[in-house]
């Protein structure tokens, strides 16, 4: 950010203080890890975006995943961390008289999340359809709230 701003010479110590410690703040926003797709992709890995809401009941967990084999998915439970991981394996050949073009797409990625309460971890379902995997976890009944009253004098 600061290469954007011409730097002139201040008589104010403390304006150029100001200064100093907005460029730096901007320097931390639109740093390393304001586009991280962009920097998993090059280095050959990613992260799928995850959504997480929590029923009465229940927990989902909605994960995009495209272009990854339900066979290249690994999903593990302990406690209270939910753990998904995999690789994406995916080639695109094209032949023509003209040209010949393969691409290919590879990456392993791995996301942990702590859940918010205990989940029986008999009662999870997983499926897996167009590129969006969806985690079903059903709460404990120790999970549930429960009024503690206090007692006075």
């Amino acid at each position: 950010m600061r290469n954007l701003i011409p730097w002139r010479k201040q008589r104010n110590q403390e304006v150029t203080e100001f200064r100093r410690e907005f460029d730096n703040l901007m320097d931390r926003f639109f740093g390393e890890d304001f586009f991280p797709s962009t920097e998993f992709m090059r280095e050959g890995r990613w992260a799928p975006s995850l959504d997480i809401s929590e029923g009465k009941k229940d927990i989902t967990i909605r994960a995009e995943i495209p272009g990854v084999d339900h066979k290249d998915l690994d999903i593990s439970l302990e406690g209270r961390m939910l753990s998904i991981k995999g690789e994406k394996k995916q080639e695109k050949e094209e032949k023509d008289e003209n040209q010949h073009r393969v691409e290919r797409s590879y990456g392993y990625f791995a996301r942990t999340v702590q859940l918010p309460t205990e989940v029986d971890p008999d009662k999870v379902e997983a499926e897996y359809k167009q590129g969006v995997l969806t985690v079903r976890l059903k709460k404990t009944r120790e999970s549930e709230k429960k009024r503690i009253e206090i007692k006075t004098g």
